[in-house]
């Protein structure tokens, strides 16, 4: 079920604005409507207004479905610009953004040896921050 969305990972980390870093971020998120959303992650001159690319497509998301959304699945993929593919996880805050619409959900990436890993949310962020 994950390939598609590893696919479209793989395809929109290609239109990622990363001048500064040269880390280029896909992510895809599959929704419970199954419904598919895309982003990529774009950097800024002033540090912290950059959105990573699970941020950028749970914006998608949420613009197209509204708070009924729940995600069931998501794919990040990475590459360093000159030196191909990398592992990476999502961040913290993406964690932390993702886990309040779909603590279920399984998120699928490289590890730093570039083995894919397949974990939930939850399993990501134990513990997490909730209201």
């Amino acid at each position: 079920m994950a390939d598609d969305l590893i696919d479209l990972a793989q395809q929109v980390l290609h239109q990622a604005y990363a001048p500064y870093s040269g880390f280029h971020v896909g992510a895809a998120l599959r929704a419970a409507s199954g419904r598919v959303y895309i982003g990529c992650n774009v950097e800024n001159a002033s540090y912290g207004l950059a959105i990573c690319a699970e941020r950028s497509a749970l914006a998608a998301a949420v613009s197209a479905e509204g708070r009924q959304l729940q995600i069931v699945e998501v794919a990040v993929r990475a590459n360093k610009v000159g030196h191909g593919p990398c592992g990476a996880s999502p961040c913290g805050a993406c964690r932390q953004a993702l886990i309040e619409l779909g603590p279920d959900a399984v998120v699928h990436y490289l590890n730093p040896e570039l083995k894919p890993v397949a974990r939930s949310l939850s399993e990501l962020l134990v513990d997490s921050f909730r209201l």
